[in-house]
Parts: C-alpha cells; structure tokens; sequence
C-alpha cells in the first residue's frame, strides 16, 4: 500500500522515519510512502532532502490513483477537512490524535468515511507503550491483590510546546494533546461505566488554553483513577502509581524503573518512628519480613504494530485496533472534563 503523508513537521517527520523502518521489517502488510505535502516550502525541501516526493498540493495526492492511503499530521483544527477530502477521493486514513475539535466534528467525519467506504483509523499509538502494557499486566495479574486506584502522570517542565497548540480555535491545550492519550489507556484498562468526573484545568503560562490538567474519574466498579498532565513540573513524579489491596507498584518513567511491593502480612509497623515534631507508628515503614520486593513484570509492545494494524485492516485481515467507538467515548469524557472544569462541578453522569 502506498501512503502519502499530509504535514511534514514534528510529527510527521516522525511518521516517515518509522514507516521506513516497518517497511524494512514488515514484509506481510507492506507499506510504502508515496510522498508529503506540507504548504511550508521549508519544511516540502526537507522532505526532498530525506529523499521523499513533495507533493505541490493536497489535490496531487487526491488525484494519485497509486496513493491508497493518507496519514494527517497537521494541526488538529484541519483534520476535518483533509478527512473529508481524502475520504471523497478514496483514501483509507490515518488521523492524528486528537481526532477533531469535539465529538460532533468527529462523528462526521467518520460518517464521510463510511460513506466512502474508507477505513478511518486515529492514531492511539500509546496503547502499545511498554510501560502501559506493564501497569495493565500488573493490574490483571494480582500480584498486588486487587487494584482499586491508578494515578497515571506526565510530567515536563518545558510549557506547552509550539505555535497552534496555544491556541483555542486550533484544538490546542494539554487535555487534547496528552489527555486524551492518557484517557484513551485508562478505558483500555478499566471495563464498565464512569462514574462520577472532576477535572481542574493549570494555566500557570497565562494562555488561553490548558498548560495541564487534573482528571479524577471514578468508576462504577469503585475503580478509582487518577490523570495528571503537567508542563510546569521540573522534578519528575512517578509516570504510574498502582495501589493494590496487597501491595504497590510503581513505574518512575519511560525507561520502565520501579518495582513492586508486595505485602506478606496484614501486621503493619511493629515500631512507631520520630516524624516532624511527633511521633507515629501509622506512616512508620514497614520491617523488610513483612513484605517484598520485586522487579517489574516487563510487557514489550510488537514494533509499529500499529502500522501492521492499519495495513491489514485495509486488506481486510484485521479489524482495526483503535475503533470509532473507543475514540468517540474518550472525546465524550475530555468534554465533560472541559464542562467540569469551566463549571468547577463533578459530573455525575454515565460515560
């Protein structure tokens, strides 16, 4: 399958150094780039410098009957328009997350999809982060009883990153941008129905958007679960904290350090220790006998296997991993964050 991709910045850089490494090593679901278009003429030179065909326009792509497929990576408010262009000249599509500016915009557009009979995928790539993976084998697993609260953090000390995310009208703000990763793998975690919702928005930069966020959601299992994303933090929290009715598991960061502890007896502290200007046995550490340590169980994700998801779903040999559904119960949750956080209320409905 030949793809071409729409926006050659960050992400879409990104995009062709990958695909030319799954094609290297992907022989099954092939995928070949066909091409960019980007409308900077610094950014199509860069393209040509790496040895990739700049497209003049978006409309040379639509008319290349050899290009299959499309992967949008431009700024969010313009992936309706790409969606609806590429889906009327047959493309099957990759879309960026977040999808569109609200779930109204994204039910449309994967309506023109269908109507096209298109396959219309969003790129969820963090469902196959090991460290994801990870908490979620750690959770299912019971090696620290049963879990009943997840705090999920990204932490960075670097504000919001570039031009267009700054701004409203172009879907910017930390909520689409990490939030709406780290929302997609708590629902890929945790099964039945949201509770209960309390979102409070950081604007510590002074723009007119989020420069982080703080998502409290409780489920209707008592699952409770906790998303942080944060630009203002310059010591790093831990990327996971799992409590368990037996133990805690902990993962510092994206290289996978932490571990796991796991509790051996229901006595606590047998000695209280000095803390501040008192005194406590209750926050005292435990004696090493009744507990133990543990490495963390390591998941690694396939490579690109969102990639090799695609082009067989295209094929029709896979359904695809990241479904409209999904997508569209995450847009629904990140707007009643934005509801709870203007109103200062908890929302109390189900999602």
């Amino acid at each position: 399958m030949r793809l071409a991709i729409i926006g050659y910045g960050g992400m879409g850089a990104y995009h062709a150094i990958h695909l030319q490494k799954y094609a290297e090593t992907c022989k099954e679901y092939p995928i070949e780039i066909a091409g960019i278009y980007d409308i900077d003429p610094a950014r199509a030179e860069a393209a040509r410098a790496a040895g990739l065909l700049a497209y003049a326009s978006a409309e040379e792509i639509w008319a290349d009957k050899s290009v299959g497929a499309v992967l949008l990576a431009v700024p969010n408010d313009c992936h309706a328009p790409y969606a609806f262009a590429a889906a009327e000249a047959g493309k099957n599509i990759i879309c960026e997350k977040p999808v569109a500016l609200s779930s109204a915009e994204a039910e449309k557009m994967y309506a023109a999809a269908e109507r096209a009979g298109v396959l219309f995928e969003v790129h969820q790539n963090r469902r196959w982060d090991d460290d994801f993976l990870t908490v979620r084998k750690i959770a299912e697993s019971g090696i620290i009883g049963s879990v009943y609260k997840i705090e999920s953090r990204v932490t960075g000390g670097n504000g919001i990153p570039g031009g267009w995310r700054k701004k409203k009208a172009q879907g910017g703000g930390m909520l689409l941008d990490w939030g709406v990763h780290l929302l997609d793998q708590m629902l890929q975690m945790v099964e039945g129905p949201v509770e209960s919702l309390y979102c409070e928005f950081s604007h510590i930069y002074g723009e007119e958007v989020d420069d982080g966020c703080d998502v409290s959601v409780h489920f209707e299992n008592g699952m409770n679960y906790r998303v942080v994303v944060s630009t203002d933090c310059f010591r790093s929290l831990p990327r996971w904290q799992v409590y368990g009715t037996e133990g805690t598991a902990t993962i510092s960061d994206w290289d996978l350090s932490g571990g796991v502890t796991r509790i051996l007896t229901k006595d606590g502290a047998k000695q209280g220790i000095k803390a501040g200007n008192g005194y406590t046995r209750t926050m005292a550490p435990r004696e090493g006998d009744s507990m133990q340590e543990f490495p963390l169980p390591v998941v690694h994700a396939e490579p690109f296997a969102f990639y090799k998801n695609f082009a067989a779903a295209c094929a029709g040999a896979e359904k695809p991993a990241v479904q409209k559904a999904e997508v569209l119960r995450v847009f629904r949750l990140m707007e009643a964050a934005q509801r709870s956080a203007a109103e200062n209320i908890v929302v109390k409905e189900k999602l």
